[in-house]
């Protein structure tokens, strides 16, 4: 184990480098592209703002574009508070990445479907 800070915030981390299998940063979905700004530790709380970061670029592609890039994440059934629903009210209002990364429309006029016609 190895105790760092985050890049961002400065906030104390623990990462197991000799066996990152069960890093906690394994429980988020590989979704920001490998460049300089990636390779740093970050804490939680920073890698779902970036992530959420890097999403909102991808929402102002085509919706073509955004399913395609989603597709991969299709079978990764593990919700994500801040990132697949936030808790609003004591309900989970599904995000715009998890309708997107089911592929489909349930035609129940949720929140933030990526399918709705303007």
């Amino acid at each position: 184990m190895t105790i760092l800070a985050c890049s961002q915030c400065q906030t104390t981390l623990t990462c197991n480098v000799d066996n990152i299998n069960v890093c906690w940063c394994n429980e988020l979905p590989a979704i920001l592209p490998l460049d300089s700004t990636t390779t740093s530790c970050l804490c939680r709380e920073c890698t779902l703002a970036k992530i959420n970061q890097f999403l909102t670029t991808l929402y102002l592609r085509p919706l073509k574009e955004q399913l395609a890039f989603a597709k991969s994440f299709h079978t990764n059934a593990n919700l994500i508070e801040n990132l697949d629903y936030e808790m609003q009210n004591s309900y989970m209002v599904f995000s715009r990445w998890f309708f997107l990364k089911r592929g489909k429309c349930c035609q129940n006029n949720c929140q933030n479907c990526p399918y709705k016609k303007p």
